[in-house]
C-alpha cells in the first residue's frame, strides 16, 4: 500500500461550511486522519445545501469539502459527549475550528484548556474577521469579499460591484490554514509542542488582492473595477470573436509582436503608441478597437489555434464542463470515484505519497459514541 504524506497525523474538525472543511479534506486526501464533529440532528449547514445533489443522494455542496473524514455527532455541553470529544482531543495532533470567538473557551474546549492536556496540539482557530474587534462580526464569504474590497474591483464597473462566482475568499483562508497547520507541524518536530494558528477571512483576502492590494499599500492607489480589463497589462483581456468571446493573456512586449503578426497586422507592433506595455495600457482605448476589428473575423477556435502556433496565450471562454472536458483531454484525471461519489480530484501531485480517496463524504449519524468511516 503507498505511503501517505501525512500517515499519522490526526486531525480532529470542529468546522462547518466551506474555508476550515475544504482544509480539513485536502489534509485528508494528503494521508491524514480526519474526524468531523457535527451536531446531533443537525449537522453541517452544507448537508441542506441543496440541489444540486450527488448519485448517493448527498448534496453536492456538502460532498465537495468533505471526503476522506470519518464522522461523528456530539453534543458539546453534554457530559457523555465530553468525555469522548477528550479521548480524541488528548490523542490528537491538529484541532480545526470555526465557531465565534470565545465559544469553545466557554464550553471547556479553549485552545489553553485542550494544550493544558495535549501539549504537542496545534489547535487552528479560523475567523470572519480576527479574535480582536471584529470578533463579533459575521464571517460570511460574500460580506468579506464586499467589506475587503474583492467586489468594488469585480464587475463591469465602479457602479456595479460583483461578487466572485465561487466562494474564493473562504477556499483562499482554507489554503492558508492548511500551510499554518503543517508549518506548525513542522515546528514542533524541533520544539516538540504545538501552537495556536489564527486565520480570518479579511486577512486572507488583503494578502490574496496581491498586486491589486499593493497598489494600494505601497503606491496608495485605490483599484477600481475594470471589467475584463487588467490595471497593469494589455492587451490582457476578453476580446469578441466570431462567434464567442476568447481571453487573450499578452504579457510582453516580445508576445505583442508575435500577437500582431499572428493577426496579420505587423503595424500594431510598430506604431509608437503600443511598443512596449506601459504605452499600451496607457493607449488601451486606441488598441482595442483595431484588435476587436481583426479578432471578429474568425471563430474563438481558429484564433486559439493560430495563437497557439504564434506563442501568443489564449483561450476561449468555456463552461465548467467544458473546462472538465479540456482537463481530461490533457490527462490531468480531473474528477474521482469515490466510493459512488464522483468527486473533484486533489491538484496536488506528490510522485512518492500521492493522494489517496479512502472515504466518501460520511453520514449523519443520530448519535456516535465512536467515528462512522464516511457513507456505509
Amino acid at each position: 500500500m503507498t505511503r501517505s504524506a501525512l500517515d499519522g497525523l490526526t486531525v480532529v474538525d470542529f468546522s462547518r461550511v466551506l474555508a476550515g472543511p475544504y482544509a480539513t479534506m485536502l489534509l485528508g486526501d494528503l494521508g491524514a486522519r480526519v474526524i468531523k464533529i457535527e451536531r446531533p440532528g443537525l449537522g453541517d449547514e452544507t448537508r441542506e445545501w441543496a440541489p444540486p445533489v450527488d448519485d448517493t443522494g448527498t448534496s453536492t455542496y456538502f460532498a465537495s469539502v468533505n471526503r476522506n473524514k470519518e464522522g461523528m455527532t456530539a453534543d458539546l455541553a453534554d457530559d457523555a459527549d465530553r468525555v469522548r470529544i477528550w479521548e480524541l482531543l488528548e490523542q490528537a495532533d491538529v484541532v480545526v475550528e470555526n465557531f465565534r470567538t470565545g465559544t469553545l473557551d466557554r464550553l471547556g474546549f479553549g485552545y489553553d484548556e485542550v494544550r493544558a492536556r495535549n501539549p504537542r496540539i496545534v489547535y487552528c482557530s479560523i475567523t470572519g474577521f480576527g479574535a480582536g474587534e471584529g470578533a463579533t462580526l459575521p464571517g460570511f464569504d460574500l460580506l468579506v469579499q464586499a467589506a475587503g474590497g474583492l467586489m468594488s474591483i469585480t464587475g463591469q464597473s465602479p457602479g456595479e460591484p460583483t461578487k466572485t462566482g465561487v466562494a474564493i475568499v473562504d477556499v483562499v483562508t482554507g489554503l492558508h490554514a492548511i500551510t499554518g497547520i503543517l508549518a506548525a507541524v513542522i515546528a514542533r518536530q524541533s520544539t516538540g509542542t504545538g501552537q495556536r494558528v489564527e486565520v480570518n477571512l479579511l486577512s486572507s483576502l488583503l494578502s490574496g488582492l496581491v498586486n491589486q492590494a499593493g497598489a494600494f499599500a505601497g503606491a496608495g492607489v485605490v483599484p477600481r473595477s475594470m471589467g475584463n480589463e487588467h490595471p497593469s497589462i494589455a492587451p490582457y483581456e476578453v476580446y469578441p470573436t466570431a462567434d464567442r468571446s476568447l481571453a487573450v493573456a499578452v504579457g510582453s512586449d516580445k508576445q505583442f509582436r508575435a500577437f500582431a503578426t499572428a493577426l496579420d497586422a505587423p503595424e500594431l507592433a510598430a506604431d509608437q503608441r503600443f511598443r512596449t506595455n506601459r504605452d499600451r495600457v496607457s493607449h488601451r482605448a486606441k488598441l482595442n478597437p483595431l484588435l476587436i476589428a481583426r479578432l471578429s473575423t474568425r471563430t474563438a477556435d481558429d484564433w486559439f489555434a493560430i495563437l497557439t502556433r504564434h506563442d501568443v496565450p489564449a483561450a476561449p471562454i468555456n463552461s465548467i464542463g467544458e473546462a472538465f472536458e479540456l482537463a481530461a483531454r490533457l490527462g490531468l484525471e480531473p474528477i474521482v470515484d469515490v466510493d459512488g461519489s464522483h468527486q473533484v480530484a486533489n491538484p496536488i501531485r506528490l510522485s512518492e505519497t500521492p493522494a489517496t480517496y479512502r472515504l466518501p463524504p460520511p453520514a449523519l449519524a443520530n448519535h456516535s459514541s465512536a467515528p462512522n468511516e464516511g457513507t456505509s
